[in-house]
């Protein structure tokens, strides 16, 4: 018989201290091609990020969202905010997610990786949805980053409502948006460390 572990409450998640965030200092916003191919030789020398991706949110009856938006991967020390809206930079994107034998890790990806399949036209390879190690786990509910960061850190994840439902198509992106996006992902990884899980190695 598998054990069962409750899922944190809201109330019991808003009593813990705040979880540490990346600052703007180790957060990158990525627009072209060439910062792309920066961006992408520092992320190749780990083997498994943080993924995670943001798109307009949509309001109105039958609206439909031309997302993702916005790419975010990070290793332990930097994330990456990769802006969709140049071709050379989505393309460059679209080949790192591509790319097998490097994990990303996040959480509740099945719509992420419909809407890149469809925005463009790839099918990231080696996605981790931890909500699933968790349910393996023993835990019923879909954790979500929030859950995960206090079951494993005793610590609270913060996350602007605000941000989250901003227009993530804009081509100037806030620095709330930046903070936001980037510590999503970077927070998937700091979890799948956690877990223990290791990333296989490269061919």
């Amino acid at each position: 018989m598998h054990t069962t572990h409750p899922t944190p409450s809201k109330e019991a998640i808003a009593l813990l201290d705040p979880f540490e965030r990346l600052g703007l200092d180790r957060i990158e916003l990525v627009q072209t091609l060439s910062q792309a191919e920066r961006a992408l030789h520092a992320l190749s020398r780990v083997p498994a990020w943080g993924f995670d991706t943001e798109s307009k949110p949509t309001f109105l009856k039958n609206e439909v969202s031309h997302g993702p938006h916005v790419v975010q991967l990070a290793t332990l020390e930097r994330a990456w905010v990769f802006q969709l809206h140049d071709r050379d930079c989505s393309a460059a994107t679209a080949a790192a997610l591509a790319m097998p034998g490097v994990v990303k890790a996040g959480f509740g990806l099945g719509d992420d990786r419909k809407r890149i399949k469809e925005k463009l036209g790839v099918e990231p390879m080696d996605v981790l949805d931890l909500n699933h190690v968790f349910r393996q786990r023993g835990y019923r509910k879909d954790m979500g980053v929030k859950g995960a960061v206090a079951v494993l850190f005793n610590r609270r994840f913060i996350k602007s409502g605000k941000a989250s439902t901003s227009n993530w198509a804009n081509e100037r992106l806030t620095e709330a948006q930046l903070i936001y996006a980037a510590n999503d992902a970077w927070a998937a990884l700091r979890v799948f460390h956690a877990l223990g899980l290791v990333a296989p190695r490269k061919p």
